[in-house]
């Protein structure tokens, strides 16, 4: 090795050669650790169950979309299921543009059929979930057969608020469905049919406000179908993130990375193959990042040299 050296002093030449191919050969060897795990595949969270597409903010996988959403919806037999304290109900639609979901309750009343059972509960969220998760504005529950004691009607004169027309829809229309032929409504001491909106009450906790059945049924602004007939039966959610979440997805995404959480707190993480980053794949900042080790320059330059040595005395060996 000094016999090598002392060659490469004698011939400048040879030894700026040596440099220059030495440099290049630990800056090559030492940039796939740095560059090579920001590209993430997009179904490392993504995925599908039937025919509907699974994506940001939601997910299938624990630690992937957003963390107000975890633990939410399930694949069954390729069937998306959405799970919350009243129940699960089957996911028919979810609308990324809008942000909404539409879910459909089987033991929910319709225009064709009344169902008057303990089998309903109607629909409740965790509180935690609340901020994120919510039945649309322009969604109406249609709450059937509750008791004059209900606490709908505590503090309410004559029985008949907070019972209302939600966005062109109120019990008034529902009652001429066939499902009400030969039943008289609204003739008992409460009205067999209450029209609510879910920000009047916050909850549609069927045992609580003790009503017998529910019906569901919304609206998509600008259309407006005219009848109960041609009203969609569902429920239809809207779902929201936090403000310090917003474009924190997009850039995750811009530099390779996919868009997750930390399972433990919850915070925002873009998954980066083989670390984590708060903020993007760009940025070391508030990562858990893998350090280059000084082992791998120390492994890297000495083979470096001999290399180069070699190939500039094959060029330049005859100066």
């Amino acid at each position: 090795m000094i016999h090598h050296l002392i060659t490469l002093f004698m011939f400048p030449r040879l030894f700026t050669a040596t440099v220059v191919v030495a440099v290049a050969v630990v800056v090559i060897v030492s940039a796939p650790c740095a560059v090579s795990v920001a590209n993430v595949p997009i179904s490392t969270c993504r995925s599908y169950c039937g025919n509907i597409t699974v994506d940001y903010p939601f997910a299938l996988r624990p630690g992937c979309g957003h963390a107000g959403f975890r633990d939410l919806l399930f694949c069954i037999n390729s069937v998306l299921m959405l799970h919350v304290p009243s129940g699960s109900y089957r996911v028919l639609d979810i609308d990324y543009a809008y942000r909404g979901l539409t879910i459909h309750d089987p033991a929910m009343s319709d225009c064709y059929s009344l169902s008057l059972s303990h089998g309903a509960n109607g629909f409740v969220v965790e509180p935690w979930r609340a901020p994120y998760l919510e039945p649309d504005r322009d969604n109406v529950f249609m709450l059937l057969h509750c008791h004059a004691d209900s606490p709908l009607f505590q503090g309410f004169p004559n029985k008949h608020l907070p019972c209302r027309n939600v966005s062109g829809m109120s019990c008034e229309d529902y009652y001429r469905c066939p499902a009400w032929d030969g039943m008289l409504a609204g003739e008992g001491t409460a009205p067999e049919c209450c029209a609510v909106e879910f920000g009047a009450i916050r909850a549609i906790n069927l045992t609580h406000l003790q009503c017998e059945g529910y019906s569901s049924a919304y609206s998509l602004a600008p259309l407006r179908a005219l009848g109960p007939g041609a009203w969609a039966y569902g429920i239809r959610l809207s779902y929201s993130l936090p403000t310090d979440n917003q474009g924190f997805c997009g850039a995750c995404r811009a530099t390779g990375g996919v868009c997750g959480h930390n399972e433990g707190s919850g915070a925002d993480l873009c998954l980066c193959g083989n670390w984590n980053s708060t903020s993007n794949c760009d940025s070391a900042v508030g990562s858990f990042a893998p350090v280059i080790k000084p082992k791998l320059l120390s492994t890297s330059l000495p083979w470096g040299l001999l290399f180069s040595w070699w190939y500039g005395y094959q060029l330049f060996g005859g100066l």
